[in-house]
Order: structure tokens, then C-alpha cells, then sequence
């Protein structure tokens, strides 16, 4: 079901069939003749099946008016997606409030699991690493990303990390571009693909910074522009990944609570003067 404003998945590919090149064309007669194995597919699956680069297939997603290969999968699977599944994946008509809520925790656990399961340890440590001896933080992310930069914004501060996060993209983008060796980005989007936040990451490294990606996408360019990849999982078709949101959460909390097992005696005194100055600006 596509949306209001936009064209579904298909009929963009079909739209963009003329101007495509001819290895381009080659992908998307591929999706528009079996589209359901794309949803599992990865961007490598599809090019191995059509004898293309994978750098063709990522072309034809921007040509064919998609931020790129999430972008496509997404969009496609709203349009395979029963209008209830647009609600939430895993609820039916019959559902009452009690089993829908059940289902909603249910999914959001999985995803956490999921997530746990594909944390390398060495690529833990190597992010612990860069956060840990950071001369100051710059957190972007645009959307419900955006709101996990907030928060993790918010732990930084009361960690006595240096640490700014402009909600404003454009401002994402000056700072990252006056940051330096030393310095750290934490650039936060599920699909990779924000091109305001890809273009942030890369200004970074180009000023000599640090970069870590927190993303659903190892392919994207998000993630080919960082130093190190934490990857969230979840399968949502709804606009809102709100699992993803959580998946994103726990990954950059695991790295604070890191950061005050290691400085255990200032994160204990931070947060008894946070928890003094939360009582008396309650009365």
C-alpha cells in the first residue's frame, strides 16, 4: 500500500524502466518479476543474481527515486504489506488490546535479541575505544533517530562527555565539518541512506575525526563512511521503527554504562549531583 504522497515501489521501478542503463534495467526487471524474495534479500544477494556490481544496484535504487537499497526494500514492502501490517507486522483483525500489547513487546524483544546476537566483540570494544578517548562528542541522526541522538546527548552530559547534538542537519554538518583529530561522531540512521547525516559522517573523517555509525545497514553509505559499524536489527514495514529505535538505544546505553564501569568514581559522583539537582527542581 503505497503512500498518499508518493508512488508505490513498483510503479516508481516501472516509471524509471526508460531511463535506466542497461545493467541497471537488468535489476529491475528482476524486482518487478519476483518481488517477495527481495524483502530478504541483502544488496550483494541481488547483485549476484543479476551479474551486476553492487555498486549498479545501489544506482539503479537512487535512479529509480529511492534513497537507496533500504529505501527500496522498505517502500516495497508496504506495498506487499496488508493494511494492518502497516499498524504493526505481527497483529490480526481478531487481536484484542491485551494480545496486541503482547505482540508489541514481543516484536520489540526479538529485535533487542537479534541485535545482541550480530554485536562483534572486537567492533564493541573498538567503538568503546573511540567514545572513551574522544576529545568531544558530535551525535546527528534526523527524525526518530534524531530523538535516540537526544538521549544519548543527555547521557553524555551527565557523564561529563563533551558532547553536542543540534537537531538542525544543516548545523550537524558546520560542526562536523570544524572537528578534528581526536574528535568523534556518532552519526545514527537505520537505513544508512539520510543523506544529510551520510554527508555529516563523511565531512567528519575528511576533518580528520572518528566516526561510528549506528545503523540497520552494513551496506549503506552511511556505514561505508565510518570507522566502525553498530548495527541495529529489526523488520518493521511501519514508517515508525519504533524496535529500531530501542535497538539503537541499547546499543549506544551499552556504550555509557561502559564508559562508567571504567570511570566508576566520577560517573558515581555526576549522578548523585544529577539525581540532587532532579529533587530540588521538583519541588
Amino acid at each position: 500500500m503505497p503512500s498518499a504522497d508518493k508512488p508505490g515501489a513498483l510503479a516508481r521501478l516501472r516509471a524509471a524502466l526508460p531511463g535506466l542503463s542497461g545493467t541497471e534495467r537488468r535489476v529491475a526487471d528482476w524486482i518487478l518479476a519476483q518481488p517477495e524474495p527481495l524483502l530478504e534479500a541483502s544488496m550483494l544477494d541481488v547483485a549476484r543474481a543479476c551479474e551486476v556490481s553492487d555498486t549498479t544496484v545501489l544506482r539503479m535504487c537512487r535512479n529509480s527515486d529511492f534513497a537507496g537499497f533500504t529505501d527500496l526494500k522498505l517502500a516495497l514492502a508496504r506495498d506487499l504489506a496488508t493494511p494492518m501490517q502497516l499498524i504493526h507486522d505481527d497483529i490480526t483483525d481478531e487481536d484484542d488490546p491485551p494480545t496486541i500489547a503482547n505482540k508489541v513487546f514481543t516484536r520489540a524483544m526479538r529485535s533487542l535479541q537479534d541485535t545482541v546476537e550480530v554485536i562483534d566483540p572486537a567492533v564493541f570494544s573498538a567503538a568503546f575505544e573511540l567514545f572513551d578517548s574522544a576529545r568531544t562528542v558530535l551525535v546527528g541522526g534526523v527524525g526518530t533517530s534524531g530523538v535516540v541522538g537526544q538521549a544519548f546527548y543527555q547521557r553524555c552530559r551527565r557523564l561529563g562527555i563533551g558532547c553536542d547534538a543540534p537537531q538542525d542537519s544543516q548545523v550537524q554538518n558546520i560542526n562536523a565539518a570544524l572537528l578534528g583529530p581526536g574528535d568523534l561522531v556518532v552519526a545514527i540512521s537505520f537505513s544508512g541512506e539520510t543523506r544529510t547525516i551520510v554527508a555529516m559522517a563523511q565531512r567528519a573523517r575528511t576533518a580528520g575525526a572518528a566516526v561510528i555509525a549506528v545503523t540497520g545497514n552494513r551496506e549503506s553509505h552511511l556505514a561505508k563512511a565510518a570507522d566502525v559499524v553498530l548495527q541495529s536489527v529489526s523488520h518493521e514495514t511501519r514508517n515508525e521503527p519504533v524496535a529500531a529505535r530501542l535497538c539503537q538505544l541499547s546499543l549506544l546505553d551499552a556504550l555509557c554504562v561502559a564508559y562508567s564501569h571504567r570511570h566508576l568514581d566520577d560517573a558515581l559522583v555526576r549522578e548523585q549531583r544529577a539525581g540532587q539537582a532532579i529533587v530540588e527542581s521538583s519541588y
